[in-house]
């Protein structure tokens, strides 16, 4: 495939990873915070500095907890604000997801983060992963006029979900575009991208990066299975091998 053809955006959580993702030649990064808990919005100054170092497009998270994605009036109100604050940074982007108690697309709440967005570029985040009906909620999406879906295939990891991923790429083959995410890197995209024709890859593409300081006995995080004294950072080389390997397909 030739560059153009394809897009990489990188899911980064820190002002090192957006650097990373510039030199490695990404399209693009989904900056957000708590990675671990699939991404919450970052902080604002995390969203100024990456706009003022780098030039890459930087679409910002709009999700303002873990958890499910049925918001009360509350936690919508603190996404519109987020959106308002972001836009007055420049970003380029958002990404947003909603659901209703039934687990589809709630179009209202959409509607109201889409127009308070003011015609920016809209990424469906992996909500659309666990709705009841993936093709539904597609059909949904597209009449929200969003520009792409990310989607695992509605498993835990893409290439556990490339059937799924086929079907909605074959369902959808131009707008919304169908953009894969969750599990993805240098092994196994040439098969993802043969098997279900989709150009369009969310990743994080990271290393560990052992702390400078001395170590220490207290425990901060509630996790014992992350360490707190290596940080994981996004890695330009590994950008680089990724993109000349669909560039060879």
């Amino acid at each position: 495939m030739k560059r153009s053809d394809f897009e990489v955006e990188i899911c980064a959580n820190s002002i090192d990873s957006v650097i990373e993702a510039e030199k490695g030649g990404a399209d693009r990064v989904e900056l957000c915070d708590n990675i671990c808990e699939g991404g919450t919005t970052p902080s604002y100054g995390l969203i100024s500095l990456a706009k003022e170092k780098c030039k890459i497009k930087v679409f910002v998270m709009i999700r303002p907890r873990s958890g499910d994605f049925v918001y009360n009036e509350n936690e919508i109100n603190i996404m519109l604000k987020d959106i308002k604050a972001a836009i007055n940074i420049g970003v380029d982007g958002f990404v947003i997801g909603c659901l209703n108690r039934s687990l589809a697309v709630d179009y209202d709440t959409c509607s109201r983060l889409i127009e308070a967005a003011k015609s920016l570029p809209i990424t469906f985040h992996r909500a659309s992963d666990v709705t009841t009906d993936p093709f539904e909620s597609l059909r949904v999406i597209e009449s929200l006029g969003i520009d792409r879906i990310l989607t695992s295939g509605q498993q835990n990891k893409a290439f556990d979900g490339i059937k799924l991923l086929a079907e909605l790429k074959q369902y959808s083959p131009n707008f919304p575009k169908i953009m894969a995410g969750s599990g993805i890197d240098e092994s196994n995209v040439e098969k993802i991208a043969n098997f279900t024709g989709v150009k369009a890859f969310h990743v994080s593409l990271r290393t560990e990066r052992k702390s400078i300081s001395k170590t220490h006995n207290i425990q901060f995080n509630s996790s014992k299975d992350i360490p707190e004294n290596i940080r994981k950072i996004t890695s330009a080389e590994r950008i680089k091998k990724f993109i000349s390997i669909l560039e060879e397909l």
